[in-house]
């Protein structure tokens, strides 16, 4: 007995199960994001799929053996969820994941997990740079000019003619740190060396994990294990989806230009303000990021507090910090650095992959 699907019709009475729907990592991306891509590839018409009764006659047999090579079910299931191979699958509602999209994403997936291993161990090690690496990634970003469309987190920050201005006082320790840990994430890249414009900004979300962990730590009394629990019980893990996605971002050669990016411990509340609005954000956005502004919080708090388009929102923040979850406080953290962290960017989002092993489906045996 064999059962075909053509166009998403059944055939020999037979239902058509299903394989859920895989999109590439181009279907529903980022609107305010340009992504370069690859041309697109093949596609096939339709999926196959066979499953054969266990016939004793020998007309079954023969039929059989007279049928050309087809994917079973079980192939296609197992196939597409595990090792993936040289097949589309189609969605005609919604979008196309090819095999090697699925590869694609998994080696970006695994270097991005061996980047956060590294950078979690730098930032242990050295746990005073954290402030440093916050700002680091904030001035990075805060080059973003709208009228122009140039600027933003393009890593111009590593080189000597910005990390040495005014604004960046300050910075070089948390700068080499990460210069020490791209040499080892570049003997391990097997998709080539990793931006700077990634890598700082990844170095941020890594360092604003720890305080999230530390604060979760403090709640408990200094208990380390149960502050772990806590943190992965109530946390914010969870909310990084969007910022992980956005992985490729390309270096640029020369530094953005001067004057682009306040000095945050002498500037008024009001030329933060201006600043952030500048980029597109706000008072909100200039309150939950007090973490960024220098290595005081408490300091820059008291600072903000006393504007009032910034007071409402710091207060906010400060009653979310003192609760179990710190869900507003964290999430919105989160989702302004996420925004903060593409400013003006092209994201390739093929960045860091390798060529594909390539498998001869001639010599499979189905």
């Amino acid at each position: 007995m064999r059962w075909s699907s053509k166009g998403g019709e059944s055939m020999a009475g037979a239902t058509f199960l299903s394989a859920p729907a895989l999109l590439g990592p181009r279907a529903g991306g980022l609107p305010s994001v340009s992504v370069t891509s690859s041309p697109a590839r093949r596609q096939h018409a339709y999926i196959q799929v066979c499953c054969h009764a266990k016939a004793g006659g020998s007309e079954a047999a023969a039929a059989a053996r007279e049928e050309p090579p087809r994917f079973r079910r079980r192939d296609l299931i197992g196939g597409c969820m595990g090792t993936a191979v040289g097949l589309e699958i189609i969605d005609g509602s919604t979008g196309v994941a090819t095999a090697a999209d699925l590869i694609e994403r998994r080696q970006r997936s695994e270097f991005q997990s061996s980047i956060k291993g590294t950078l979690t161990a730098a930032i242990q090690a050295k746990p005073e740079l954290v402030p440093s690496l916050l700002t680091l990634a904030l001035n990075d970003a805060m080059t973003y000019d709208k009228a122009t469309k140039s600027g933003g987190p393009n890593g111009s920050i590593r080189l000597s003619a910005e990390i040495n201005r005014p604004e960046n006082s300050g910075l070089s320790a948390a700068l080499d740190m990460l210069t020490d840990a791209k040499k080892e994430i570049d003997s391990y890249s097997k998709g080539g060396p990793i931006a700077f414009a990634d890598l700082i900004q990844i170095a941020a979300q890594q360092a604003l994990k720890q305080t999230f962990l530390d604060a979760a730590i403090a709640k408990t009394g200094g208990n380390e294990e149960k502050g772990r629990t806590l943190y992965s019980a109530y946390g914010s893990s969870g909310q990084w989806g969007l910022f992980d996605k956005i992985f490729g971002r390309e270096d640029t050669q020369e530094p953005d230009p001067e004057g682009r990016v306040p000095k945050w411990s002498s500037a008024s509340v009001q030329e933060m303000k201006h600043k952030f609005i500048a980029v597109g954000f706000g008072p909100r956005q200039l309150a939950v990021m007090s973490a960024f502004l220098g290595p005081d919080q408490a300091a820059t708090e008291a600072k903000l507090i006393a504007d009032p388009d910034c007071r409402p929102w710091v207060e906010k923040y400060q009653r979310s910090r003192e609760t179990v979850s710190r869900t507003d406080y964290e999430v919105d953290l989160i989702t302004t650095l996420t925004k903060l962290s593409y400013l003006g960017q092209k994201i390739n989002y093929e960045a860091y992959t390798y060529p594909k092993q390539k498998i001869n489906l001639g010599k499979l045996k189905l």
